[in-house]
């Protein structure tokens, strides 16, 4: 686990995690030929026209076939391509699974599959959009990567990794603004979790859009004589299992996450706990809920995921 000192005023990134995404994505593509794009037809969306202008003979759109991208993906995998595939979460989780547990995982093939919108951050589009199951189902499938950029920085840093990394990885993107957790130019390794507070009292651990809320809820803590460690899990699988029995050293543990309790970062956390050091655990998550249409900040009080949720996690797992 690496540790990092998060911005002191942390604000909205000025950038788009989808126009870094284009951008990385194309940078890398000027110096391997590998690389390609594939898109189900939401490119507008994802801010990737700028990539099929420069790439125009690696730029595939799909069209609103997720399933077939899958299998299309896997075919240039076995060419030994690398391609990267986008649709909104929800449907790169449910719509194209088998596609992706089959021609793809089970195939050993490369494929970098980026489902967008994860969660609350959907927003406005609604419950049909917004996953809050797709870690629950890519952790299912046996030697697949998951990865949640927390910001644009982060998102930077990995992304050369996620190309190299063999195997599927499956990224958890947000496609607009975030919190800018991170200083400019920060470094991440792939796997080794993020280690943004210390604490004595009890340990969070967050990923995504919660992991901002996470800080918040440490500096209130903090006004009440509770002293919380914060980290960041943006790998999910694999788990960074030593940062978890680091969390464990507390006596307490809160995981925060935007996505269903059951299956996701909290579920594997507790997996990890129960058999290294069991310790008393609080999921501060999605409960027994579909989406619904709100703004970011209006669903996560909604869900319980903001940082007063996580406040109120932390409460309970003490009293355990």
């Amino acid at each position: 686990m690496i540790k990092y000192t998060p911005n002191p005023t942390i604000e909205i990134d000025r950038g788009e995690m989808r126009k870094v995404f284009a951008a990385g994505l194309a940078e890398m593509a000027k110096t391997d030929d590998r690389i390609y794009l594939m898109d189900s037809d939401l490119m507008a969306s994802m801010s990737t026209r700028s990539f099929m202008d420069a790439f125009p003979d690696r730029t595939i759109n799909c069209g609103i076939q997720e399933a077939n991208m899958m299998g299309v993906a896997a075919g240039l995998s076995a060419m030994g391509k690398i391609p990267f595939t986008h649709t909104f979460g929800a449907f790169a989780a449910r719509r194209a699974y088998d596609q992706i547990f089959i021609s793809c995982a089970y195939s050993q093939q490369n494929v970098k599959i980026i489902g967008s919108d994860p969660g609350v951050t959907a927003a406005g589009n609604g419950g049909t959009h917004m996953p809050f199951e797709d870690v629950a189902l890519m952790r299912a499938i046996p030697n697949m990567t998951i990865v949640e950029p927390t910001d644009i920085t982060m998102l930077a840093s990995l992304l050369p990794q996620i190309k190299d990394a063999p195997g599927c990885t499956y990224i958890r993107l947000c496609r607009k603004v975030s919190e800018a957790v991170y200083p400019e130019g920060s470094q991440f390794k792939l796997g080794e979790a993020a280690l943004l507070r210390e604490g004595k009292d009890v340990a969070i651990i967050a990923s995504g859009y919660c992991v901002h809320q996470a800080l918040i809820a440490a500096q209130d803590l903090a006004a009440e004589g509770i002293s919380a460690t914060v980290i960041d899990m943006f790998t999910i699988a694999p788990l960074d299992r030593e940062a978890v029995l680091a969390a464990a050293e507390c006596g307490a543990v809160v995981v925060a996450e935007n996505h269903n309790v059951n299956g996701g970062l909290g579920s594997a956390v507790a997996e990890a706990l129960g058999e290294m050091k069991p310790t008393p655990l609080v999921r501060v998550g999605i409960k027994d809920s579909f989406g619904e249409v709100g703004t970011r900040e209006q669903l996560a009080a909604r869900f319980g995921i903001d940082a007063a949720g996580i406040v109120a996690g932390v409460k309970r797992a003490m009293k355990n």
